[in-house]
């Protein structure tokens, strides 16, 4: 029995993915979670073979959990499967040690089918994503990628220093690298290219 933790936030979408692995004899749902802290909590309380996460969830997002669980060293083997079809975030997932990558139009088949690939120690990348993750490579580091994201969500400098623990010059300091490495006008377009790209 292959047995799978879900973490999604959506509760529709949620439950539409328990349900369609339920129907599959030798795969047992051992949880449900709505978000990324408490998929990490399970993670390690029930030593899943499976995880099956959305990239953005609260708390965690789907790779920084995959993260974790490598940098833990933990034996689950985690699944994305997102709506965000942009290379971007594939080449972040396979960094981050994700074992499989779909897209949730995919036909409903093709998730058991994923779920025992990476079980059995393949890996499950979306063709088309795989191809495009070989163009553009992500100019922004972790810490200009994680002051963008704040500052696109209408934090101040000022709130993102106090967030991240960092002076408020080093906040403007990343968040001109960033824009610059992305040849923004301004920290808004910065984080508008960077999304649109899967960098954040």
């Amino acid at each position: 029995m292959i047995r799978v933790l879900l973490a999604e936030d959506q509760a529709m979408v949620r439950g539409a993915l328990a349900a369609l692995l339920a129907l599959e004899s030798d795969i047992e749902v051992l949880a449900s979670c709505a978000d990324g802290s408490s998929a990490w909590s399970e993670t390690q309380r029930l030593a899943p073979d499976v995880i099956v996460a959305d990239i953005e969830m609260p708390g965690l997002t789907g790779l920084e959990l995959a993260a974790r669980v490598r940098e833990k060293g933990l034996a689950s083997r985690v699944v994305i499967v997102t709506t965000f079809a942009r290379a971007g975030y594939l080449r972040r997932a396979l960094d981050a040690g994700v074992a499989g990558y779909l897209l949730k139009d995919a036909p409903a088949g093709q998730l058991a089918a994923a779920v025992r690939k990476v079980h059995a120690g393949g890996r499950v990348v979306d063709p088309q994503l795989a191809v495009d993750a070989w163009g553009d490579a992500d100019p922004l580091n972790e810490r200009e990628r994680q002051v963008l994201r704040l500052a696109g969500e209408g934090l101040s400098s000022a709130d993102i220093a106090a967030q991240l623990c960092l002076s408020h010059g080093t906040v403007r300091n990343y968040l001109s690298e960033a824009i610059g490495k992305l040849g923004a006008g301004n920290r808004i377009e910065a984080y508008r290219l960077a999304r649109q790209k899967g960098w954040l």
